[in-house]
């Protein structure tokens, strides 16, 4: 009879340790480390004297193996999930097969976007299959007749035909009806509540996930199956479970949102079959999700009205370029120390650009508190944006009106020059198709044909502030 052992696991990241400690070695987490009980196995000495003693009688070369060049081309077949945010994210639609792990806060959105795609692929597709460990069938009934799914009576037969309910949690179960039914996609909503009865810890544990995880993609890639999976977030923000859960998937998605925004992003961090950071952009209406075809509108102000301490960005996700409104509100403090305040933008780049401007244009920053905030609160992260916040502070605390049909593009360095940025010409071209008619950009890059937009090649902040001002506000 074999003896029982114990191994401790971390729950936050997988890591697994042969006694337990109050921290965590790997992730520095505390309490994390739950105690799962398994069979001893052959010791590590064994194992390789039984290679050892293994007698080779084989020839020599390898049996399963092939050189790269005979392996065939062949290409991959997709098929489209109903959206086009969602396709474009996945990079160009869904493959037949693949798992698609989605992510986000509680009540963003996971549950709705997928019953809404699933019920898109079932007007395309024969068979999709839904499974909830969550809600009960009773409940996705009232949710899909709330979204709007079923009602038309056209569609009605065609739909009731193809899409499939299965309120479950145990393993055995989905991985039998998966078998039986072979869906062409199917989702799991949620991975933390589906249960495997062999193992002795609790739903959501890093056991069950990493087990249920693992037989769930057996069966996809042995059927066929397109699944997506649903995940649960910690308080950090990041997937629960062990970290070999994004290892296993395909694909991993993350679903962001303010909750006091309309507007949602479906975010690409991982995906086999296209590129990452890819984003695609959805809208929350009384109907469910709606995709948003033209982001920039979200983000864009109302250029009739122009407004000290503002200034146009074009930020790029993936190969995505949006066009954002950054506003500045530059005022003296009352306080010792000023205050700094960002809405969508990093704290850390202001305090740089804020030191550059104090030491490079000499206005004393030090004495002054500053907010900065993107139009509709979209994180925009990449260096690109700096000229543009630089422009927006600067005009708010000189109180001088940009024009506002004028895109800013650049990063600004440590010594006041502006840099180059990728993808100009994409950037150009969607500024043009939006009806700006000026953009800045940095002198050291080549810009093109310009797209019909008057270029303005700056190399130092100096030069950029001087072709921004172009209107000057007379106070009374």
């Amino acid at each position: 009879m074999s003896k029982i052992r114990s191994l401790y696991v971390c729950s936050a990241c997988g890591t697994e340790s042969s006694q337990w400690f109050g921290k965590c070695s790997d992730c520095g987490v505390y309490g994390t480390l739950e105690e799962q009980l398994l069979p001893s196995t052959s010791s590590p000495g064994s194992i390789r004297s039984s290679r050892s003693a293994r007698k080779i009688t084989s020839p020599i070369g390898p049996r399963s193996s092939l050189p790269i060049s005979e392996i065939s081309e062949v290409g991959e077949v997709r098929f489209s999930s109903g959206y086009t945010e969602l396709d474009r994210v996945l990079g160009g639609g869904v493959v037949p097969g693949s798992l698609v792990l989605i992510g986000g806060d509680p009540g963003i959105g996971k549950s709705t976007l997928l019953l809404q795609t699933a019920n898109r692929l079932a007007q395309r597709l024969s068979r999709i299959l839904y499974i909830s460990g969550e809600e009960s069938a009773r409940q996705i009934k009232l949710r899909a007749s709330r979204l709007g799914i079923g009602l038309d009576e056209a569609s009605q037969k065609d739909i009731d035909n193809h899409l499939y309910i299965l309120p479950e949690t145990d393993l055995e179960t989905v991985l039998h009806e998966l078998e039986q039914l072979r869906p062409q996609a199917a989702v799991i909503d949620s991975i933390q509540t589906i249960h495997f009865a062999s193992l002795s810890s609790a739903s959501g544990s890093v056991a069950q996930v990493r087990e249920c995880t693992s037989a769930l993609m057996q069966v996809a890639k042995r059927e066929n199956i397109t699944l997506f999976i649903v995940g649960h977030v910690t308080k950090e923000g990041a997937i629960a479970g062990p970290k070999v859960l994004e290892h296993l998937v395909d694909t991993v998605l993350y679903f962001e949102g303010d909750r006091y925004a309309s507007h949602r992003l479906l975010r690409s961090v991982k995906n086999r079959f296209g590129g990452t950071h890819e984003i695609g952009i959805f809208e929350m209406v009384q109907q469910g999700l709606q995709e948003v075809s033209n982001p920039s509108e979200l983000f864009l102000g109302s250029r009739d009205e122009a407004m000290p301490g503002t200034a146009t960005v074009v930020a790029c996700e993936g190969t995505r370029p949006i066009l954002v409104e950054l506003q500045s509100l530059v005022s003296p403090t009352s306080y010792p120390s000023p205050r700094r305040s960002t809405t969508g933008l990093d704290y850390n780049r202001l305090q740089q650009i804020l030191a550059v401007l104090e030491k490079r244009i000499g206005v004393p920053f030090s004495k002054l508190d500053v907010y900065v905030a993107s139009a509709g609160g979209i994180a925009i992260e990449e260096p690109a944006a700096d000229l543009g916040i630089a422009m927006a502070i600067i005009a708010s605390a000189r109180d001088f009106v940009i024009d506002p049909r004028t895109v800013f593009i650049g990063e600004v360095g440590l010594g006041g020059q502006v840099r180059s940025v990728p993808q100009l010409e994409l950037r150009l071209k969607e500024a043009s198709k939006l009806g700006f008619s000026k953009a800045v950009v940095p002198k050291e890059q080549n810009y093109g044909e310009g797209f019909g937009l008057e270029i303005v090649a700056v190399g130092k902040l100096t030069q950029a502030i001087a072709a921004s001002q172009s209107v000057q506000l007379h106070k009374s």
